[in-house]
C-alpha cells in the first residue's frame, strides 16, 4: 500500500514511538513569534533550561505588533529580542526587517519538501504548501521544540481534495479554499492533514498554494500539503541552486514527498472549480459563506488587504489592477499592510503602493496586527470590515465587530463601492 505525504515523513522522521499512535518526530525548523514564545521562554528560564537545540533551525520574528503599541508588547517583543541574542538565533528579524512570519519564512527560503515545521501560531499550516508537514502547537510542545528538536504528534488521517477546472475570472485561491471549508464545516478535517491536488492547484503559483493552506486550520486540519514539483522548485531555487545540477535534478529529489497512486484516504473530496463564484463568510464562523451575488451590497467601514492569507505581491498586484484610477468609497477607510519589507519595496518599484495610496488607502508596514484586533486596523463595536484576512471569529479584529473574509479582488471592488461587492465588474 502507498503512502500520503503527510505518511512519508512521518515515517522519515520518526525518532520514538512512545504510545501506540503517538509519533516523536524530529524537526527540520522551529519558528517563533513575540506572542507566543516569550511564554515558553520565561517557563524554559524558570525550570532551568534556557538552551535551544539548535540555533540555525529557529526562526524568530516580531510580527504580531510592530512596532509595539504599549509597555506590554514591548515587553514581549524584548524577551523574544533577547532571548534570540542570548543564543545567537542569526535568523531574527527584528524591527526594519521584519514581515508577517507565514510569508517571510518561505520568502527566505527556510521551508522545503519533506520538512517538519512548528510554531505557536494555528496557521504555521501555511508551510505545508511546500510538500511539508506544519503544525501550529501549544506552549508545551513550542517548549520542547525549542529544547530537544523533537514534538510528538498524532499519526493523521489524510483527506484527499481533487480539485480541477481552470479557475474563473474572478475567482482566486482563496475562493477555493472559502468554499472547500463551507463544504466540509469548521470541524470537517479535525485531526486530519488536508491534501491537494489536481489541475487547479497544478497551475497555481506557490504564493495561492499558500494562501490555500493558510486556511487548513479553519476546516480543523492539522496541515494542509500541496505536492512539490516545478513550481515549487522555482519558488526555492534561488536557496537551492548549488546542491542540485539542475532544477529537474531538485524535483526528482522532492518527488519523493509526493503521495502514492495508492496511497490510503480518509475520504476523497471532489472539487470542480469551473462554475465557482467570489466566495464571501458571513456571520462568525469560517464556514459560514455565501457567493457574493447572495452578500453583495452589504455596507461596509473598513476594507482591510494584508495578512499571512493574503499580503503577497500577486495579492496586491491583484487589488491594484482593479483599485487603478480609482477612488475608494467616502464611507470606507482602506488600509493596505505588505506582508513583507521584500514585498513591500517590489510594490513601490512597481507603482503598485502609488496605486493604493491614489485611491485612499493608508499603508501601514508589515504587521498582523490588524488581523487579530490588536493593532493597525482595530474595528469599533458595531464595525463591519472586508477583509483578506483567515478568521471572522466574533470580536477577532475588534470587539463588536463584523469581518466578511475575501480574496484580495473582492476587497477592492468592495471598497470601491463601499459595500460588499463583486470584482467580476472591475475585471
Amino acid at each position: 500500500m502507498g503512502k500520503t505525504t503527510a505518511e512519508k515523513i512521518f515515517e522519515a522522521h520518526l525518532v520514538n514511538e512512545p504510545f501506540p499512535g503517538t509519533k516523536v518526530l524530529s524537526l527540520d525548523a522551529v519558528l517563533c513569534h513575540e506572542i507566543t514564545t516569550p511564554i515558553a521562554i520565561d517557563d524554559l528560564i524558570r525550570r532551568g533550561k534556557d538552551r535551544v537545540f539548535d540555533s540555525t533551525k529557529i526562526k524568530a520574528v516580531i510580527d504580531h505588533v510592530t512596532p509595539s503599541k504599549d509597555t506590554k508588547t514591548a515587553t514581549q517583543a524584548k524577551i523574544l529580542r533577547d532571548w534570540a541574542r542570548r543564543h545567537d538565533i542569526k535568523d531574527f528579524f527584528d524591527i526594519g526587517a521584519n514581515g508577517v512570519c507565514h510569508a517571510l519564512f518561505p520568502e527566505c527560503g527556510f521551508i522545503r519538501p519533506g520538512y517538519t515545521v512548528i510554531m505557536g501560531d494555528s496557521h504555521t499550516c501555511t508551510h505545508g504548501a511546500f510538500g511539508a508537514f506544519a503544525a501550529g502547537i501549544g506552549t508545551t510542545d513550542l517548549e520542547v521544540g525549542i529544547l530537544k528538536g523533537v514534538c510528538a504528534f498524532r499519526q493523521p488521517q489524510t483527506i484527499k481534495f481533487n480539485v480541477n477546472g481552470a479557475l474563473p475570472k474572478g475567482v482566486y485561491a482563496k475562493d477555493v479554499i472559502l468554499h472547500i471549508i463551507g463544504r466540509i464545516g469548521v470541524n470537517g478535517a479535525t485531526d486530519r492533514v488536508m491534501e491537494f491536488h489536481g489541475s487547479t492547484i497544478d497551475s497555481m503559483s506557490m504564493e495561492s498554494r499558500m494562501t490555500l493552506c493558510n486556511m487548513a486550520i479553519e476546516a480543523g486540519g492539522t496541515s494542509g500539503i500541496c505536492q512539490p514539483d516545478m513550481t515549487t522548485v522555482d519558488y526555492l531555487w534561488p536557496f537551492i541552486q548549488g546542491d542540485f545540477a539542475s532544477r529537474e535534478a531538485a524535483v526528482a529529489e522532492y518527488s519523493q514527498w509526493r503521495a502514492d497512486a495508492d496511497a490510503s484516504y480518509d475520504q476523497i473530496i471532489e472539487i470542480d472549480v469551473a462554475k465557482l463564484e467570489p466566495t464571501i463568510t458571513f456571520g462568525y464562523k469560517p464556514d459560514q459563506v455565501k457567493t457574493v451575488s447572495e452578500i453583495a451590497g452589504t455596507p461596509l467601514d473598513q476594507v482591510y488587504i494584508g495578512s499571512c492569507t493574503n499580503g503577497r505581491l500577486e495579492d496586491l498586484r491583484i487589488a491594484a489592477e482593479i483599485l487603478k484610477g480609482k477612488k475608494i468609497a467616502p464611507n470606507v477607510r482602506g488600509i493596505l499592510s505588505p506582508a513583507t519589507p521584500k514585498i513591500q519595496q517590489q510594490a513601490i518599484k512597481e507603482g503598485l503602493i502609488d496605486i493604493f495610496m491614489e485611491a485612499g488607502f493608508c499603508v501601514t508596514n508589515p504587521t498582523c496586527g490588524a488581523c487579530l484586533g490588536m493593532s493597525n486596523g482595530v474595528l469599533a463595536d458595531g464595525e463591519v470590515c472586508a477583509s483578506t484576512t483567515n478568521r471572522n471569529f466574533m470580536g477577532r479584529m475588534g470587539k463588536g465587530g463584523m469581518v466578511h473574509l475575501m480574496s484580495p479582488a473582492t476587497a477592492a471592488a468592495s471598497a470601491i463601492e463601499g459595500k460588499i461587492a463583486d470584482p467580476r465588474n472591475y475585471l
